[in-house]
């Protein structure tokens, strides 16, 4: 297989060869991650379909529920559903104590899901799961299946992380 990839790449004129270098590079670092993860024991297994939208739907229930569509509208929470933390609509633990709290969290299984993206994964036997984990990722948020806490790490080094608990009747 790389014979062929480095024959493919082999054909590319010069001027494709920057967009191919960050396509790679962000491969790597996916590739990296994950392995970081399974390397602590960390099982990942992604969810797809209707089972993620629901997913989401019911962290949006319980994370933002209180909050009005409106003020949703205002503080352009479709674009990044942690501005509701950013905009200081919901209170949470930020920084260095959002990291804290996250790793004393009891962390058997989670889910994980990304900004704009379709993908939800449950990683399990996850207590070994760090906030440093996510450092290198962007518009994460992880929580517990019981949806007790979220975890956010975000793409703005000024914004974040979050950590928020919720009442879950």
């Amino acid at each position: 297989m790389k014979n062929k990839i480095i024959e493919l790449v082999n054909q590319l004129p010069d001027s494709d060869l920057e967009k191919l270098y960050w396509s790679v590079e962000f491969l790597h670092q996916n590739y990296l991650y994950r392995k970081s993860l399974q390397d602590k024991g960390i099982i990942l297994t992604e969810r797809f379909g209707l089972e993620t939208q629901q997913i989401v739907e019911q962290w949006d229930a319980a994370f933002a529920g209180e909050i009005s569509d409106k003020t949703k509208e205002e503080i352009y929470f479709s674009e990044f559903k942690w501005h509701m933390f950013s905009y200081k609509k919901k209170d949470c633990l930020t920084a260095e104590a959002a990291r804290e709290a996250f790793d004393g969290a009891a962390k058997d299984e989670v889910y994980v899901f990304y900004q704009n993206s379709p993908q939800v994964w449950v990683y399990t036997n996850a207590a070994g799961l760090r906030s440093t984990d996510f450092d290198s990722q962007q518009d994460v948020y992880v929580f517990d299946k019981a949806l007790k806490w979220t975890y956010i790490h975000t793409h703005e080094s000024y914004c974040g992380p979050y950590f928020c608990e919720t009442v879950v009747e």
